[in-house]
């Protein structure tokens, strides 16, 4: 195994470590593993180069601590785990807003509302696709798939999300019968061959200058992405102006503000207007408070 390094990166104000790694679920995805007990949290991180490395992000009471592989630059690793962690995201007008509202309090003394996501948006997005029309276990296995199958591999042994390039050598026949894509074989084909040959940068989303309807459009023009994923990937772009509904959502809602009865979506749009841009951070927090009872 190759030599260990260490780098530490000062915690932004009102940033809490377990909120943001267990308020998104992508936590639970490869390449991260998560160590609640020891505050920490490994992914897998490859760069242009091809060099592979697992990075160990560690908790502390004014950093984190981050141990990773030599051969990786130091730079990347803590731009990494800054895009990761979102680190350099300001928050501040979000914790105003939930600061005056009772349901959403918890919130804003606690540090909640940042997204986990991947160290790319390329892998956010075949991430977020695995999510459409199925079981959560069912996302965790094809996404553990993609890695095992075509990941490259770090010094410790586990491997990283592939790379479009790798994803691209491979047909509709592999994805339906090794990864068990189904319906999504072709779209993964399709996406990867787009991205390996230059046609779309998903990385460029991150600094789009477009308003968020139109990017909304952007990436519903990939196959598979319809306004479910889109608002769920333009929350991890950092725009929050989408709710997301999905049956998950809805029926928590329904239970919590609704008396357990159904109703149109457009109630629940006037519910979270107040928050503005912000209301699909708000709809978020509010229906997974419940996961930070016990923290």
């Amino acid at each position: 195994m190759k030599a260990r390094s260490r780098t530490k990166i000062q915690k932004p104000k009102e940033f809490s470590f377990v909120h943001t790694v267990k308020g998104h679920g992508w936590y639970d995805l490869a390449p991260f593993e998560l160590n609640e007990e020891e505050r920490t949290l490994n992914y897998v991180l490859r760069d242009s180069r091809g060099a592979v490395s697992e990075i160990k992000m560690t908790d502390r009471e004014d950093s984190i601590v981050v141990d990773f592989d030599r051969g990786v630059s130091r730079e990347l690793v803590r731009t990494s785990v800054c895009r990761i962690l979102r680190m350099e995201e300001d928050y501040g007008e979000f914790y105003a807003a939930a600061g005056t509202d009772a349901g959403l309090k918890w919130a804003a003394a606690s540090g909640a509302g940042r997204m986990l996501r991947s160290a790319t948006v390329f892998e956010d997005l075949v991430k977020s696709l695995c999510t459409t029309n199925c079981s959560w276990g069912l996302t965790k296995n094809m996404v553990k798939n993609l890695v095992d199958s075509l990941g490259e591999e770090s010094p410790s042994g586990r491997r990283a999300f592939p790379t479009a390039a790798a994803m691209a050598e491979m047909d509709t026949e592999f994805y339906r019968s090794e990864i068990r894509a189904g319906y999504r074989s072709p779209y993964f084909v399709e996406l990867a061959e787009s991205v390996a040959t230059g046609r779309i940068d998903p990385e460029r989303w991150l600094c789009s200058e477009l308003p968020t309807a139109d990017l909304k459009k952007e990436l519903k023009q990939i196959k598979g992405i319809g306004d479910y994923a889109a608002e769920n990937l333009l929350k991890l772009l950092g725009r929050y102006d989408g709710l997301a509904l999905d049956s998950w959502l809805r029926a928590q809602y329904y239970k919590k503000h609704n008396r357990g009865i159904t109703c149109d979506d457009k109630k629940i749009e006037r519910h979270y207007r107040k928050f503005g841009e912000w209301r699909g951070l708000a709809i978020w927090c509010d229906m997974t408070e419940d996961w930070f009872a016990k923290n």
